[in-house]
């Protein structure tokens, strides 16, 4: 008996040694401002900012939010052509990714959402009677879903949701659940690469050749990051039911990194009464990264239209 109960106290002190490593915002110290190169969140945290100007006055302004692992720059392509057509496009290094402070660590799900709010109302002092939208890849799809249906939600004119990252626990298989557990118990600490997984992101070769060599694209994750990101996909698909908002949803049939069921099932619990206020197109050629997939371009026409139609 007494073995028992020391084995169960070491694994008790194991758990306890071995909890997530999160960095999480700190107290408020200023007033969050925008610059030219960032923007200074209230916490002093400083994100960098990423910004496509129109060659005239904009006719409406995009808040674009990247996927996991990435960083502001991966809007760059589609942000060039927007500005043309007389978008700005702002995106900026979320905590934790790019050019952030505290690299590959998790800062905690809401404080995403909190951040994306904060942006927004910046913008739109700055940006003073154009339209704001809110743009989310994967990810930041699913920090979209999550401010949106906080009680202090971004003042936007529509948001649209990339491929929004809903793969939550209850989607996943049990082996899968159980692993996770287990490993942000134990080794938190401990990186995973997709190297030798067989899962195509895109079919634009070349560009996921490119994000292979740029240092600020995370090649290998935390055990204890991708922990966090699965809370907030369980966040984003519990909220989705309460997800009211001027929605343009894009998915690609040939997703294999949010795979179907879990984004069909987002889809199946958005508020009936509020499907006027939707639209959604699926890309039967698309992938997960449909912003840069080799058809991106017909993407991009259809964020344009739908931005700029009458809302």
């Amino acid at each position: 008996m007494t073995a028992v109960r020391g084995l169960s106290l070491f694994f008790v002190f194991l758990l306890a040694a071995c909890a997530p490593q999160l960095k999480p915002p700190g107290s408020p110290i200023t007033e969050a401002k925008l610059t030219d190169q960032a923007i200074v969140m209230r916490d002093g945290a400083v994100l960098p900012l990423h910004v496509w100007w129109p060659p005239g006055t904009p006719k409406a302004i995009i808040l674009a939010l990247h996927g996991f692992n990435d960083y502001g720059a991966f809007i760059k392509k589609a942000a060039s052509f927007f500005s043309k057509n007389g978008v700005q496009v702002y995106s900026y290094d979320q905590r934790g990714f790019g050019r952030s402070s505290h690299f590959g660590f998790w800062p905690g799900h809401q404080v995403f959402a909190q951040d994306a709010t904060v942006a927004i109302d910046l913008l739109r002092r700055k940006h003073l009677g154009l339209p704001v939208y809110l743009l989310g890849m994967s990810m930041g799809g699913a920090v979209v879903i999550t401010a949106m249906t906080n009680e202090n939600r971004p003042d936007v004119d529509g948001v649209v949701l990339v491929a929004p990252a809903v793969w939550g626990r209850e989607s996943m298989p049990f082996y899968q659940r159980w692993a996770l557990w287990l490993a942000v118990r134990t080794v938190p600490w401990m990186k995973l690469s997709a190297k030798g997984l067989k899962i195509r992101a895109s079919d634009n070769d070349e560009m996921l050749r490119e994000l292979r060599r740029n240092p600020l694209f995370i090649k290998e994750t935390r055990v204890d990051t991708i922990w966090g990101l699965v809370n907030l996909m369980d966040l984003a698909l519990k909220r989705s039911a309460e997800f009211r908002a001027n929605t343009l949803l894009l998915y690609g049939d040939n997703d294999e990194i949010i795979p179907k069921k879990p984004t069909e099932l987002m889809f199946s619990r958005l508020p009936q009464d509020a499907a006027s206020q939707r639209r959604l197109i699926r890309y039967e050629n698309g992938y997960h990264m449909l912003l840069r997939d080799l058809q991106a371009e017909t993407v991009w026409r259809d964020i344009l239209k739908w931005v700029a139609r009458p809302h």
